[in-house]
């Protein structure tokens, strides 16, 4: 999912960083199916963003804890809501451990659902107050205030495009209501 995220995200646009890239995703797990194709002309797809960030790597892990690397490799398009390591840091102690566990994959899965919209939404078509229905069925709220764009009051930090889709950046795990 989301987290099939996903999403620093900030960086990975250029061309020097192919190479980081792909030593990072050998390094993290080898790639099969979708998420394994190699493509050294497209720009790079959600998966590939997030395995090339530093500041993504718990994302990383709870996508392939889930099962969701090649889902999110996918055509798409997704607009994937990523949050850096310091906002799974945030969460209380453990949690991200528990959720990491095989007994806790649909917890997990839920979150990351929650965290990714099928289509792309663009901050210049964002409105405060929209309503997004995310993969989990749940909805998340736009909202913009001081020119900053927010999702469920979790700071857009950085917009990174993708062959499918676009990352946005938070500083926030969003968390799905009950």
């Amino acid at each position: 999912m989301v987290l099939i995220l996903v999403t620093a995200f900030i960086g990975c646009q250029s061309s020097g960083q192919n190479q980081d890239t792909a030593q990072a995703a050998d390094n993290a797990t080898e790639l099969t199916g979708q998420s394994g194709v190699v493509d050294d002309v497209s720009d790079n797809d959600i998966v590939k963003v997030a395995v090339g960030s530093k500041d993504h790597t718990t994302l990383v892990a709870a996508v392939q804890a889930a099962n969701y690397v090649d889902v999110l490799a996918n055509a798409g398009p997704f607009t994937v809501f990523a949050p850096t390591n310091n906002a799974f840091d945030k969460l209380p102690e453990g949690t991200v451990e528990g959720l990491l566990k095989p007994e806790a994959v649909d917890d997990l899965a839920n979150i990351l659902e929650y965290h990714v919209y099928v289509g792309v939404i663009k901050t210049e078509n964002m409105k405060d107050g929209q309503k997004l229905n995310q993969v989990n069925l749940k909805d998340v709220e736009i909202t913009i205030k001081d020119g900053e764009y927010f999702v469920n009051g979790s700071k857009i930090l950085a917009t990174v495009p993708a062959s499918n889709g676009v990352v946005y950046v938070i500083d926030d795990v969003l968390l799905p209501p009950e």
